[in-house]
């Protein structure tokens, strides 16, 4: 008889891996990632509150101030996050905030005749969005197929939509969109329930992708390819058709946030969406989306949009100036970099 039986039965067998290969307290860990922004979101909350007594909580201030504002900023960070998680990157998204709702609009009210112009009003929400699901497909056909850099690739095609923007707009800006346009009117104007439509596309975008990442198998494909590709390519996973269709969904909800900016705005400004880049990718970062591919939540990466609302909001009532502003963003990255850490195991490198 062994040794084991000698001191009391068989051996234990071994705890079964977790789906994701990770010890199970790793997993908890990982779950508690999403929620990590809470207690600093709760913070600022209480902060603001001191400030501003009588505003800060109120349901006009946080719905038509912080939380209508970041609307725009969260559709982008949805889409730059699908990407990340997929593995790639995509810098051209600003320039498709733009580009995307200038092209439309343009084809309503612009004095031309290109393409039959000018079009019905309601053609502007789809022509946007197919506008920019198109450049997620030639983004997708340079990296997918000519396996080219989408750092890279984007990057030109960053610089290389501005300059098209700048063109079509003249360097100026189409204003006053709310009467001429009614479509772009209701997304910026209507409510449902008290609360603007823009909170509730946020919200419906949001939930959709959880649904879609969590409990689909092509949600799951994302999460294989972005963490290891060469493996989710023996599994029988189909790595540049989720690929190409990440960036393909990604172009298209950032045309959605540039429709919804123009709403909001009642325009389209020439440099609309240029530096915004920057806070998505900051959102994304303290959200816990992965630089490396194949990590992150939906759930994070809403919570990061949130806490850099608030934070902005907050810091503007202290009457703090938007340069100090942004050292401010720049000090929560280098502190969502130290919580990746303590709940992973690995920093966002």
């Amino acid at each position: 008889m062994s040794e084991t039986l000698a001191v009391g039965g068989p051996e234990a067998p071994p705890r079964p891996p977790t789906p994701t290969g990770r010890p199970i307290n790793r997993l908890r860990l990982a779950r508690l990632r999403d929620l990590a922004l809470v207690p600093p979101i709760i913070a600022l909350l209480i902060y603001g509150y001191t400030l501003k007594p009588d505003v800060f909580l109120t349901k006009s201030y946080l719905v038509d101030t912080v939380l209508k504002y970041q609307t725009e900023l969260a559709l982008v960070v949805l889409a730059e996050a699908l990407v990340l998680i997929v593995g790639k990157f995509d810098l051209s998204l600003e320039s498709i905030v733009g580009i995307a709702p200038a092209v439309a609009v343009f084809l309503v009210v612009g004095q031309t005749s290109m393409l039959g112009a000018p079009w019905p009003t309601w053609t502007v929400l789809p022509v946007a969005l197919v506008f920019g699901a198109l450049i997620g497909v030639f983004n997708g056909l340079l990296v997918v197929r000519f396996k080219l850099s989408a750092f890279i690739v984007t990057l030109a095609m960053l610089i290389a939509l501005r300059g098209l923007q700048l063109a079509i707009v003249g360097g100026a800006t189409i204003s006053n969109l709310a009467n001429r346009i009614p479509t772009i009117d209701n997304l910026g104007s209507l409510r449902i329930l008290t609360v603007p439509l823009s909170i509730w596309i946020v919200v419906l975008a949001f939930a959709v992708g959880v649904v879609v990442l969590g409990y689909t198998r092509f949600g799951r494909s994302l999460y294989a390819v972005g963490g290891n590709p060469d493996a989710a390519r023996a599994a029988g996973i189909r790595v540049e058709r989720v690929i190409w269709v990440t960036f393909v969904v990604a172009g298209a909800l950032a045309a959605l946030a540039g429709l919804m900016l123009s709403a909001r705005l009642g325009s389209v400004a020439a440099n609309q969406g240029s530096g915004m880049i920057f806070t998505v990718f900051a959102a994304a970062v303290i959200g816990g989306i992965s630089l490396d591919g194949g990590k992150g939540s939906l759930v994070g990466a809403l919570t990061g949009v949130v806490l850099l609302g608030l934070i902005q909001n907050v810091l503007t009532l202290a009457q703090v100036k938007p340069d100090q502003i942004q050292a401010v963003n720049g000090l929560v990255i280098l502190v969502a970099l130290v919580l990746a850490r303590m709940t992973s195991g690995k920093a966002q490198d």
